[in-house]
């Protein structure tokens, strides 16, 4: 099958957006499958910041369509705003590159009001998202469909993006054109299988695409894990290898962890194994793409995390439990850093050995290959491993 989904490993801000335009070049469609205006995807195209929170990011490549799927929830003025920008930035959008789901439930001006006074305890991004999957999930809430057949102030405007994504996607795939399944956030923060309720409000491991998407098992080809270096999350919840001391500021500095769609600066912390294996378990990951190996550099010794200590037991899967994550200390390994700038570097052969073996030791400890090295926001800082699971 002709397909390659990205999926989040960790708790967003891997730096899926980079890859997505990476891999969106070779690839007829780009389709994303979960998620709202609450992600940030960030990409440096030309010397240019594009900021994506709904559009896929293959809509900065030419003759690409472009697919928000029904998992997704779309706020019309989001959208219509982003549209604007990417045309006053001369970016092609159009209804032939942009399409969105019939089914895409709508996120209203109530569900941003609810968000802001019910689900402060959990650090939202207050953008209506959770009350917009809420009222899909009691089925009160109001589809794309429906919105356009209402006298509502952006309907006209969206209704000419509005179509059967569903029938569209399958017959793309099935004339083996080449699609890209965007996934947002990461498994951490799936609704099911991540750190509840410190979780997004939607399905964003690699069993959201079926359900996102509207197409089988089966059609769903190489599963890649975007994985970062090191660790990061924004707001609360628990962070077994957070750093909270000089190493922590100066990996927040130097990777400008800050978010996307927030602005909120994101902790960070040590490379932790235990959720890149159950990453790889519950995806089904055939590999990963690993990014901001480049920020590590400068520091004496890295640690990857190879297990907890819960009560004096050893744990060494990673769980959701809560009261395990917040009263757990991390085991960790320790590996020698490299004192080499990496984002000039455009052949594997060329980097630091400890680079290297940081590398290796990471796909020893996960169990499957490292495909891709990203050395930095722009296109061209991309080093590809192993060419068999791209297009």
């Amino acid at each position: 099958m002709n397909t390659i989904a990205v999926i989040g490993t960790q708790f967003g801000d891997e730096g899926k957006g980079k890859i997505i335009d990476f891999l969106a070049e070779k690839a007829d469609v780009i389709a994303r499958f979960n998620g709202g205006n609450n992600a940030g995807h960030t990409i440096k195209v030309n010397n240019k910041t594009v900021i994506l929170h709904i559009i896929p990011s293959g809509i900065l490549h030419e003759d690409k369509i472009n697919i928000v799927g029904n998992g997704v929830v779309v706020d019309p003025k989001v959208l219509m705003e982003e549209i604007d920008e990417l045309q006053s930035k001369e970016i092609n959008v159009t209804p032939e590159n942009l399409v969105i789901s019939e089914n895409a439930h709508i996120i209203l001006k109530k569900h941003i009001e609810e968000d802001k006074e019910k689900n402060a305890h959990l650090d939202t991004t207050a953008r209506g998202i959770g009350p917009a999957y809420t009222d899909k999930a009691a089925r009160t809430g109001l589809r794309a469909i429906d919105y356009i057949n209402k006298n509502e102030k952006y309907s006209k405007k969206i209704a000419p993006y509005v179509k059967n994504t569903t029938v569209l996607i399958n017959n793309l795939i099935d004339k083996n054109k080449k699609a890209l399944f965007e996934g947002a956030q990461g498994t951490l923060l799936d609704i099911d299988h991540g750190t509840y309720p410190y979780v997004t409000s939607s399905n964003s491991t690699a069993g959201g695409i079926c359900t996102g998407l509207g197409i089988g098992p089966k059609k769903i080809g190489k599963v890649l894990g975007v994985v970062k270096a090191y660790v990061s999350r924004v707001g609360k919840g628990p962070f077994p290898t957070e750093l909270k001391d000089e190493t922590g500021e100066y990996i927040q500095k130097k990777g400008k962890e800050f978010g996307a769609t927030t602005g909120r600066v994101r902790q960070v912390g040590w490379f932790d194994a235990l959720m890149g294996k159950y990453s790889v378990m519950v995806n089904n990951l055939d590999a990963f793409i690993l990014t901001k190996t480049d920020v590590l550099s400068g520091l004496e010794k890295i640690k990857i995390c190879t297990a907890y200590k819960y009560k004096n037991k050893t744990i060494k899967e990673f769980t959701t439990d809560l009261e395990v994550l917040e009263n757990s200390e991390p085991v960790y390994e320790e590996l020698n850093g490299w004192k080499e700038n990496l984002t000039n570097i455009k052949d594997f052969n060329d980097l630091p050995a400890n680079v290297k073996k940081y590398i290796k030791r990471i796909e020893e400890l996960l169990g499957i290959p490292v495909c891709v090295v990203s050395l930095g926001p722009g296109r061209d800082q991309t080093i590809v491993l192993k060419k068999e699971f791209l297009f």
